[in-house]
C-alpha cells in the first residue's frame, strides 16, 4: 500500500513554488507604468511570472491554455497556488491574459459561436481561479457587421452573468477581411451593447491602430483625441506595444520591434508620457529569438519616461536595422495593390 501523500498547505505550496532564475535585467520599482511582454506559460501558468521576473517586466500577458484546442485539462490546483504566491511576492497585479485565436464570438453560425464560447468561458474560469482581474480577446469576424456586434455583446453579456467579477477587454483589429474592431466606432457599438459597462474595456494595439489607418506618427494627439470622443477614456483598459512593419492603412498586422517599423520610437516617447498609460498593462507582442530582446525593449521604453524628445541617435540607428524590412513589405504591398486595382 503506497504511503499516505501529505496534505497540501500554503506553506508547502510556498516552498515548492519555484524560484526565479538569475534576471536578464533588474526589474524597475515604483513605476506609474506597468510594461511587460506576452510570455511562455509552457510547464504551467506560474511559469508566466518567472519569466516575467527574468525579462525586469512589472506587468505580463500568457495564454491560459494551448492555442491550438478548443479544449484543454483544467488548471492544477498546485500551479494555481503557486501562480498567486509568486504573483504576490513579486508585485504583479498588471496581468492581462490573451484569449484563444480560435475563439469567434460574432461568428454567423451558431454552432461555431457555441463552440466559441466554451472556450471563452473557461478562460475567464482560469482568470477567476488565479486572481486575474482582466481579460484580452480578439472580437471576431462576421461579413454582417451589425449582426457581428450584436452576436459578440450577446456572448459578453452572457459571460458577464456566469462570472462575477473579469472585465472582459477588447482588442482594436488592423482591418483585414471581415474582422471587427478596426473602427473606433465598432468597438463603441460593442460596448454600447454591452449591459454591465463597469465590465468592458478596450486594449489599444499600437501596430492595429497604426495597420487600420490611425496615423499615430503624424497624428499622435488627434487619434488618442478620437478615441476618447468616439469610445470613452474611461474604457481604455490596457496597451499592446507593437511597431509595424505595414504602412500606415496598409490593414496588415505586422508586428515589428520598437523603433524598427514604419512606426518610429517618437511615438512610443509620446504615449509613455501619456497620462493615459498611467495604471493599466501595457504588454510588448514584438517579434524575439530570445528573452533579452524584450527585457531590452522594456529598458528602453522605460528610457522615455519624462523625456521631452527622443534619443536621435538611437532612433536613428533603430530605423536603419528595420528598412530592409519596411522595403520588402512596401514591395508585397504595392504588388497586391495593382493585382487588387
Amino acid at each position: 500500500m503506497p504511503p499516505k501523500r501529505k496534505k497540501e498547505t500554503p506553506e508547502t505550496t510556498r516552498k515548492k513554488a519555484k524560484k526565479p532564475d538569475k534576471a536578464l535585467t533588474a526589474q524597475t520599482m515604483n513605476l506609474s507604468r506597468y510594461i511587460g511582454a506576452h510570455v511562455s506559460a509552457s510547464g504551467g501558468v506560474q511559469n508566466s511570472v518567472l519569466g516575467s521576473i527574468r525579462i525586469g517586466a512589472n506587468a505580463f500577458a500568457l495564454f491560459l491554455k494551448s492555442q491550438r484546442k478548443w479544449v484543454s485539462p483544467a488548471l492544477k490546483d498546485t500551479d494555481i497556488a503557486q501562480f498567486k504566491i509568486l504573483a504576490k511576492e513579486h508585485g504583479f497585479t498588471m496581468i492581462l491574459p490573451h484569449g484563444s485565436y480560435l475563439v469567434n464570438l460574432a461568428n454567423p453560425q451558431e454552432e461555431m459561436r457555441e463552440k466559441s464560447y466554451a472556450c471563452f468561458i473557461d478562460d475567464l474560469r482560469r482568470c477567476e481561479a488565479l486572481g486575474i482581474k482582466y481579460y484580452n480577446f480578439h472580437p471576431g469576424s462576421n461579413v454582417n457587421r451589425e449582426e457581428g456586434v450584436k452576436f459578440l455583446a450577446g456572448n459578453l453579456n452572457r459571460a458577464h452573468r456566469e462570472t462575477s467579477s473579469v472585465v472582459l477587454v477588447v482588442e482594436n483589429m488592423a482591418g483585414q477581411g471581415n474582422i471587427l474592431g478596426g473602427k473606433f466606432e465598432e468597438l463603441r457599438d460593442i460596448i454600447a451593447n454591452v449591459d454591465d459597462k463597469s465590465r468592458v474595456g478596450v486594449c489599444l494595439d499600437t501596430c492595429h491602430m497604426f495597420a487600420f489607418g490611425y496615423d499615430i506618427v503624424s497624428q499622435y494627439d488627434k487619434v488618442m483625441s478620437d478615441f476618447d470622443e468616439i469610445v470613452g477614456r474611461r474604457y481604455l483598459a490596457a496597451f499592446h506595444l507593437n511597431d509595424s512593419k505595414a504602412a500606415c492603412g496598409d490593414k496588415r498586422d505586422l508586428h515589428a520591434n520598437i523603433g524598427v517599423g514604419y512606426i518610429g520610437l517618437e511615438p512610443f516617447r509620446k504615449l509613455m508620457n501619456d497620462e493615459r498609460s498611467i495604471g493599466i498593462p501595457m504588454i510588448l507582442e514584438t517579434p524575439q529569438e530570445d528573452e533579452q530582446v524584450w527585457a531590452d525593449e522594456i529598458k528602453l521604453l522605460e528610457s522615455l519616461i519624462g523625456k521631452q524628445a527622443d534619443d536621435p541617435t538611437k532612433a536613428k540607428e533603430l530605423s536603419k536595422s528595420g528598412l530592409k524590412d519596411r522595403q520588402a513589405q512596401k514591395v508585397k504591398a504595392d504588388k497586391k495593390k495593382i493585382r487588387s486595382g
